[in-house]
């Protein structure tokens, strides 16, 4: 038997009496083929991951073997240990980002004797602080441990929510905002980061969509517990928005206490004195352990709590060859973010309440959730990225065309309606950029950093898009469509072109690879000071 490496697992093939087979459709427990096999490799790796004390060294066993049950078992226990968990601390993040808009019903600005201009402001500084932090968040987070840190910072931060229930003044307004954003800003990268140490690259982005349904979820159960929330008044506290902050807040709080007890810092240090257990057996652990090194060697090159140095930082923030995948992200977050305030316009047009507004928002956002979780799905299935992403832009460019040349849309409400439901109903982009960065980092340094800057670009395409329906253009917006229109186009090119990209530079590199003798290639392996995604035997997804 012989064996034709590559870095990137999705390439590696296995020739055996002449015939190739592709690794990924043969199951764990009748081949176990892996890169490992090569006893230069697993050397290589062997040394690397003592030299860092990598966590997970001592299960890290190239002889190991296992069961395809055996696998799906230990899966679906880090399904429910890992996602789930990383769901629900999203929800947190998001009650206490969305609860302004649901507060804003309840004469919020009135209240505080503040202006929407003032309000405007306070959503920039929030924006502004929020990614600002998303850097030095991952940076801390890989410092002292994703376990310590997230939790930490949703204790923080639920503090300055339930404080936002003693606001009196305008500059109480913008101070809280300016918190809410500097420990906000890096969660989603960091809890990204943390979910990588569990899965491989090929299931990351189905359970990464699963994390970020909490976004269009979040917008349900809010707008289904304001019509509660806010109704709770007391002698001492008569305002309900008041008491909106305080128990969302609260929620949140709880939430971050037992995040100190549910996030381990990696899959061999799930037993503690409060849980003796663990999650896995001895042996789940060393499948948990082998099956994500063998998907991804380079997880083991860093420890948790290893900081990421300003060299290797500097190298991550400038990787060129993750910079088409920015700029797929930033075009698609502006996608049609505008729009979802049009909608609230056309529904305030109909006559409705502020009440009613918030609970007709709902029907799209579930709407998104599926598409979010199919795309996520198909992405998985075809190991694809960037043709799937770009369904999300042409599904925008379906809408939008009708929304910018219909001239009864100011007449016929309900058809608008029905219009922009279905245009926002689109899958996000969000989840499958991330997990894209990851597979395409190639290292902890590359991908701690790479998960921070993908998030910076969103937050970057969320100033952007909210200029872009100005007054002057209202109430139809055909210039600002007309726009979004043009952002579409050039996110469904991005894609494209980010997709030849890589294939262009996985070509070059198998050039250059199988012109190498055995021995070069051996000697490149031990040798190379290439790093990360710009060593020769590392394969782009795409």
């Amino acid at each position: 038997m012989s064996l034709t490496w590559s870095k990137d697992i999705k390439n590696y093939n296995v020739s055996i009496s002449n015939k190739e087979v592709d690794a990924e459709s043969l199951s764990s427990d009748e081949t176990q083929d892996h890169i490992f096999q090569d006893p230069v490799i697993a050397e290589y790796y062997r040394e690397l991951y003592e030299s860092t004390k990598y966590e997970c060294r001592t299960h890290f066993d190239p002889e190991f073997t296992w069961t395809s049950n055996e696998e799906k078992k230990v899966v679906r226990k880090t399904d429910w240990y890992v996602t789930i968990w990383a769901l629900l601390m999203f929800t947190a993040l998001d009650f206490d980002r969305s609860n302004l808009a649901q507060a804003l019903s309840d004469n919020f600005l009135e209240d505080l004797k503040i202006t929407t201009n003032d309000m405007n402001l306070g959503s920039t500084i929030n924006l502004i602080c929020f990614l600002s932090a998303e850097l030095p968040s991952q940076l801390v987070s890989k410092w002292i441990g994703a376990d310590v840190w997230i939790p930490t910072q949703m204790v923080l931060w639920s503090v300055v929510s339930i404080s936002q229930a003693a606001i009196k003044t305008r500059s109480g307004f913008f101070v809280t905002r300016a918190l809410l954003g500097a420990l906000q800003g890096g969660f989603i990268c960091d809890v990204c980061l943390w979910m990588s140490y569990f899965y491989t690259s090929k299931e990351l982005p189905s359970r990464i969509s699963i994390f970020y349904i909490a976004n269009p979820m979040t917008t349900v159960w809010s707008s289904l517990l304001a019509f509660a929330l806010l109704k709770v008044t007391t002698k001492a506290i008569p305002e309900g928005w008041r008491w909106l902050f305080i128990i969302e807040g609260a929620f949140t709080l709880i939430v971050g206490v037992f995040s100190y007890f549910k996030m381990p810092a990696s899959p061999v240090q799930t037993k503690a004195w409060y849980r003796r257990k663990g999650w896995y057996t001895d042996r789940e652990e060393k499948i948990v352990v082998n099956r994500v090194l063998r998907d991804d060697p380079e997880k083991g090159s860093m420890h948790n709590r290893q900081p990421v140095g300003p060299k290797e930082l500097v190298k991550a923030v400038f990787d060129v060859n993750l910079l088409p995948i920015y700029i797929v992200r930033i075009l698609g977050d502006i996608g049609t973010s505008p729009v979802s305030g049009y909608l609230q316009i056309v529904l305030r047009g109909m006559g409705l309440s502020t009440f009613k507004t918030n609970a007709f928002t709902i029907p799209y956002n579930i709407i998104s959730v599926f598409t979010l979780l199919l795309i996520a799905w198909v992405s998985e299935k075809l190991n694809s990225r960037a043709l799937v992403i770009a369904t999300t832009p042409i599904w925008a460019l379906a809408g939008l065309f009708p929304l910018r040349f219909w001239k009864n849309a100011q007449k016929d409400i309900y058809g608008t309606f029905a219009l922009l439901t279905v245009l926002l109903g689109h899958a996000p982009v969000s989840a499958l950029t991330i997990s894209w960065c990851s597979s395409n980092s190639n290292s902890v340094r590359s991908r701690a950093v790479s998960a921070a800057v993908v998030n910076i670009f969103s937050q970057t395409a969320s100033i952007i898009s909210s200029n872009i329906y100005r007054m002057d253009d209202a109430p139809l917006y055909h210039r600002g469509n007309e726009v979004l229109i043009g952002i579409a186009f050039g996110a469904v090119f991005a894609c494209v072109f980010t997709r030849q990209y890589y294939i262009w530079v996985n070509k070059k590199r198998d050039e250059k690879w199988n012109a190498f003798t055995q021995e070069e290639k051996e000697y490149y392996i031990n040798n190379t000071t290439d790093e990360g995604n710009k060593r020769l035997d590392f394969r782009f997804t795409y």
